[in-house]
């Protein structure tokens, strides 16, 4: 693996610990750069096929649902249809008639790109407001022990450590399913990406679900080691769909890399695409299912 991939790997990680670790508005700084970067990357695929969507309109209205879900995250699901209809009202007063493509195209960048990422900020921002100690919502640890032992867990917010588990099981997921898949990997999972195998996949998955068991145990949920296994394989099998979605985007559009931003792994879409589908489904298990089966 060449250092320059190494490194930017590195540098990558250590931002987004730190900018979870802060939480509040430092979060989401920081999820607005990736979202506004990505964006620019899926508009940049959606033009190699002779397509003229919204783009800067979409960008505004992504950045602007990232904001009002640090401010108030029950406000955040009226923002996709408002923001869709001045999407398609924007579309239909440019001077050249936009077409089905143009409008589905930015509807989608909307969604896949800047709705579907925002549930970051929403599963981050769980017991935000209690744990605060610095403006702008941030949160800096008084005691680094806490971060040890399932006892002191509870002193850390609740979004912080959920947030930092997901991580920790796409990260699994990832590193698992590259090294089995690499070495070890024979059976083609799909056309749309053919370096993915079967045995990589399920490694990785396997991965997910053991990290997610750890999780659970040390996070006191309901019904472990049961919400441990479903929280492992739905974010296993969201993260490698994640994957093949960006991958079919990729192809559809001729390209290899959706950018060259990140040195040795390409553009922002090529390392968040695990992630796009994630957040959505673990802050509705968080927040629906764990506390109906803890009643």
């Amino acid at each position: 693996m060449p250092w320059s991939r190494i490194i930017s790997g590195i540098v990558a990680i250590a931002l987004a610990l730190s900018a979870t670790l802060l939480g509040g508005w430092y979060f989401t700084a920081m999820f607005a750069v990736v979202v506004f970067l990505g964006q620019q990357e899926y508009f940049n695929l959606v033009r190699a096929r002779g397509i003229a969507p919204a783009a800067k309109t979409t960008i505004a209205f992504s950045l602007i649902l990232l904001g009002i879900c640090t401010l108030d995250g029950s406000l955040a699901d009226a923002v996709m249809p408002i923001a869709g209809t001045l999407i398609c009202f924007y579309l239909l007063f440019q001077p050249k008639f936009a077409t089905i493509a143009d409008v589905s195209a930015s509807i989608m960048g909307l969604f896949y790109v800047g709705y579907l990422p925002s549930f970051w900020v929403r599963l981050r921002a769980i017991d935000s407001a209690t744990f605060s100690n610095l403006p702008l919502g941030g949160y800096w640890p008084t005691n680094w022990t806490d971060f040890w032992g399932e006892v002191n867990f509870n002193s850390l917010p609740r979004g912080l450590t959920i947030t930092l588990l997901t991580f920790l099981c796409i990260w699994a997921a990832d590193i698992g399913a590259y090294i089995i898949g690499k070495f070890f990997g024979k059976t083609r999972l799909s056309e749309i990406s053919p370096k993915k195998t079967v045995e990589g996949a399920i490694f990785g998955i396997t991965s997910s679900l053991v990290v997610a068991l750890g999780g659970a145990y040390y996070l006191h949920f309901p019904r472990s080691p049961l919400t441990g296994l479903a929280l492992g394989l739905l974010i296993g099998i969201a993260s490698l769909l994640g994957d093949l979605t960006e991958s079919m985007l990729k192809r559809d559009a001729g390209v290899k890399d959706s950018g060259q931003l990140i040195p040795g792994h390409g553009g922002i879409l090529d390392r968040t695409d695990s992630y796009i589908f994630t957040a959505p489904l673990v802050y509705y298990f968080v927040t629906l299912l764990l506390p109906l089966l803890a009643n």
